[in-house]
């Protein structure tokens, strides 16, 4: 094993695989999750890992930190206080941040980190569960060179990008330009796909066509067939969605960015909340188009 020692905080979805990568590679692993039991079972599958009790108690004598939890206040939760996981830290240590969050709240504890003495680059992912779980995740981040540069391999062990955007909060300004894409690209890719079902189009075939053209994109090969057959019981839910987008136009509201389809894809998912598709994949935007669509 190496004598490189990590812990990571937040065992979702994308933070549960994410850590199990790092063990893979030989990097002594200890986990925290609030709750408790999703931690002992994420040990009891991982030979090896070990899980603390407290943010700080996982933090001590770990050269990286790692972080993965839902937003702004569980960030703040996990990582400041007396049992946060910068009480823990080491000197020099570095705190990596893969929750998507605000710029704002990057800067904020990259602030604190450097008045404690160690380091924090927000670094949040792109991918979704699939990605984490094949360890192939895109990570853009924002953050110091220095502490980047011996980031990176440990990062490699669950990405299959890592790249450096600029200064503190530039990771997390990157995601929201994903998010932005990916909100616009999902309606559009509803919105045709509907016009060729109600035009009498043999929806597979349209997308075995079309494909292989301009208007192909990673929504269309992973999400175009369970679309048209009204399968959204997994991947990236509407409530994670309208999270991000909240950020994003939070931001442009900051920036003077103007975001015309992101703020009306924004109430279109807000719909699907109301009609208890929270959960749902963010390719449901289909169901607010189909006639008598529960």
């Amino acid at each position: 094993m190496t004598a490189v020692k990590t812990a990571f905080i937040g065992l979702g979805v994308m933070g549960g695989p994410m850590a199990g990568h790092l063990l893979a590679k030989g990097y002594p692993v200890t986990v925290y999750n609030r709750t408790t039991a999703k931690a002992e079972a994420w040990v009891a599958a991982h030979a090896g890992g070990k899980h603390a009790l407290t943010p700080r108690e996982a933090a001590e004598g770990a050269d990286f930190i790692f972080l993965c939890v839902g937003n702004d206040d569980d960030l703040r939760s996990v990582t400041l206080g007396e049992n946060g996981a910068f009480a823990g830290m080491k000197a020099n240590a570095i705190m990596v941040d893969h929750t998507t969050a605000s710029a704002e709240v990057a800067q904020e504890l990259n602030a604190f980190a450097l008045s404690k003495g160690v380091h924090f680059i927000d670094a949040p992912v792109s991918g979704g569960q699939a990605g984490a779980e094949k360890g192939q995740l895109a990570v853009m981040c924002g953050g110091d060179q220095a502490a980047f540069d011996q980031a990176k391999p440990v990062m490699d062990s669950f990405a299959k990008a890592v790249t450096l955007m600029g200064p503190s909060g530039s990771g997390q300004l990157t995601k929201m330009v994903n998010q932005l894409c990916i909100a616009g690209l999902v309606q559009g890719l509803s919105e045709a796909l509907n016009f060729a079902q109600c035009a009498g189009l043999d929806g597979e075939q349209v997308l075995g066509v079309i494909s292989k053209g301009a208007a192909q994109s990673w929504q269309m090969e992973n999400r175009g067939t369970t679309m048209l057959a009204d399968q959204f019981n997994f991947g990236f839910a509407v409530d994670w969605m309208r999270k991000d987008l909240g950020l994003c136009l939070a931001e442009a509201n900051r920036n003077g960015a103007l975001l015309p389809v992101a703020a009306l894809v924004d109430q279109f998912y807000a719909e699907l909340q109301n009609r208890g598709g929270g959960r749902w994949d963010t390719s449901s935007l289909i169901r607010r188009l189909r006639k008598n669509q529960s």
